[in-house]
């Protein structure tokens, strides 16, 4: 891994915000702290503050009020490893070579269990040694550094303590938690807790519990949940009451679920379990700001909130619901990229901001150095830019957005490449080099592809499109030679006849007044 000169000179050390000041001593216990929380999975509606009637969130809502809330942020991956890798890099997933969740099956291997007619290429496996982390940039400029929560981006020698992180609660391999959301967690990079306990707030726990120890030094904490990731489980408790909540809202919708080109998708947020996640989650997140409040450290601690992907409308436990976008987590529309984008310093920014410029998961990495008096790496985060001068009111230089996602997810994503340039989105898809092209600001739920009427602005995204993936060596699926033609017509049809009115059946299920998991209740059962 590289390791810093130990400079303490900034990209621009930001006083107020509204100048930047050049290159300047800054003490150490003059520094700010940066507390970085990342859900698994959430979506971008899945919170009060973003249009939900159904999750009650009103720490998060917190955040989003006391910063800046970016309503165009978007994480650089429809999957988690990819986008995670992003944040602690600054680089897109096309140049890691990092382009699906790790553990995906890959190449040929992909192609003797699925039957689709392109293979995924390979991608790596693990987080390279040789990047700079964000935690190591914090780290080799005297900060504590601090992890908890879902890591996904390697196992043994790639692990959080790998690459720049000095404690680690939880982080492994493991896209999921390994023994369930209620101890014991089957996970040992954390100590089971009283079975029964509920990871969420463990985590919360163990976050407020690492800032109470270091309050008084500069710390880099990185609170990263397992959730909102399956398995979905909650308390009786929190399941009736969302069970009530759901029923009394009004009528019973006909149906859930639409099949949107190749999976079925939820249209309605009334799912109980995962609503008592959310509301566990949220929870968990007010734990770590309460004891920010009683240590007075709030008006000078850097908040970043974040999810790794777009909601989980289509795959995994096909939760919640991400209208009015299209699609939701492994898919190509906003449904699977647009998350909850939040940046908060009480003590330099204004509250009650919003920004609609189009961010991204690179562009933490390249902003927290900046607020924090800390040197640019711009070799590194050379993907990302820093948002210090739209948190202050002004603006950056325009730019376009890239994705790169050569693999079919599990939740019905394509083959594909995406480039965003101001309000016009094109997806290129792989299968069949076909394009649809998109008017954000017109058409949010990407029902009208309006390429036939601006071909030349097709074009000229496509040219673009074409020029960064070269720049950025990524790598593209091939031709499946076993691909059954008939057979995939015949899953096709199953989908559209059986499995959506499985889905149907099972999820209305959940709202039913005698409702119990198959096993009984996890926080009884510890499983």
């Amino acid at each position: 891994m590289k390791y810093l000169s130990w400079l303490w000179v900034g990209c621009a050390f930001v006083a107020n915000l509204t100048d930047s000041v050049t290159a300047q001593e800054v003490s150490r216990n003059e520094r700010p702290n940066v507390l970085f929380i990342l859900a698994d999975d959430l979506g971008w509606r899945d919170l009060g503050n973003e249009g939900s009637s159904l999750y009650e969130t009103p720490n998060i809502d917190r955040i989003a009020s006391e910063g800046m809330k970016f309503t165009r942020g978007y994480s650089t991956c429809q999957v988690c490893s990819p986008s995670r890798a992003s944040v602690m890099t600054g680089k897109y997933p096309a140049r890691l070579d990092i382009t699906d969740w790790i553990g995906a099956l890959e190449g040929e291997a992909w192609g003797k269990k699925n039957n689709a007619k392109l293979l995924p290429p390979t991608y790596n496996h693990a987080l390279p040694a040789e990047e700079t982390t964000i935690a190591e940039a914090f780290r080799d400029h005297e900060y504590r550094t601090f992890f908890a929560g879902k890591w996904h981006l390697g196992g043994k020698g790639s692990l959080p303590t790998d690459h720049g992180f000095e404690i680690n609660i939880g982080g492994n391999h493991s896209g999921s938690p390994p023994g369930g959301f209620f101890s014991p967690w089957n996970n040992p990079q954390m100590k089971d807790g009283p079975r029964g306990e509920y990871l969420p707030l463990r985590l919360g726990r163990e976050t407020a519990s690492f800032i109470e120890t270091h309050k008084g030094e500069p710390f880099f904490a990185f609170l990263s949940f397992y959730a909102v990731h399956a398995p979905v489980q909650t308390t009786q408790v929190l399941w009736k009451k969302y069970r009530d909540k759901a029923v009394n809202a009004g009528a019973v919708p006909e149906r859930r679920f639409i099949v949107d080109r190749l999976a079925p998708v939820r249209q309605v947020q009334d799912h109980p379990l995962y609503a008592g996640l959310v509301e566990t989650m949220d929870e968990a997140v007010g734990i770590v700001l309460s004891k920010l409040d009683k240590l007075r450290l709030t008006e000078n601690t850097i908040i970043v909130f974040t999810s790794d992907n777009g909601g989980v409308s289509a795959g995994d436990n096909k939760a919640t619901s991400n209208l009015p976008l299209r699609g939701g987590k492994g898919r190509q529309w906003e449904g699977g990229i647009r998350v909850p984008y939040y940046i908060v310093w009480p003590e330099k920014i204004t509250s009650g901001l919003t920004c609609d410029v189009p961010v991204t998961g690179t562009d933490f990495y390249p902003t927290l150095l900046e607020l924090t008096g800390l040197e640019c790496q711009a070799d590194q985060h050379l993907d990302g830019v820093s948002l210090v001068p739209l948190l202050s009111g002004r603006s950056i230089e325009d730019r376009n957005l890239y994705w790169h996602y050569p693999h079919y997810g599990n939740q019905g994503g394509e083959p594909s490449s995406i480039v965003i340039s101001g309000d016009w989105k094109l997806i290129h898809y792989y299968e069949d080099g076909r394009d649809e092209l998109y008017n954000l600001a017109q058409d949010i739920g990407e029902q009208s592809n309006a390429l036939t009427n601006h071909l030349d602005k097709a074009r000229e995204l496509k040219v673009d499109l074409d020029r960064w993936l070269e720049n950025a060596g990524a790598r593209m699926p091939t031709v499946n030679p076993n691909f059954d033609k008939a057979k995939y017509e015949r899953q096709q049809i199953h989908t559209r006849q059986v499995e959506i009115l499985k889905l149907e059946r099972e999820h209305a299920g959940f709202l039913k007044k005698d409702y119990s998991p198959s096993g009984g209740w996890w926080e009884d059962t510890g499983r």
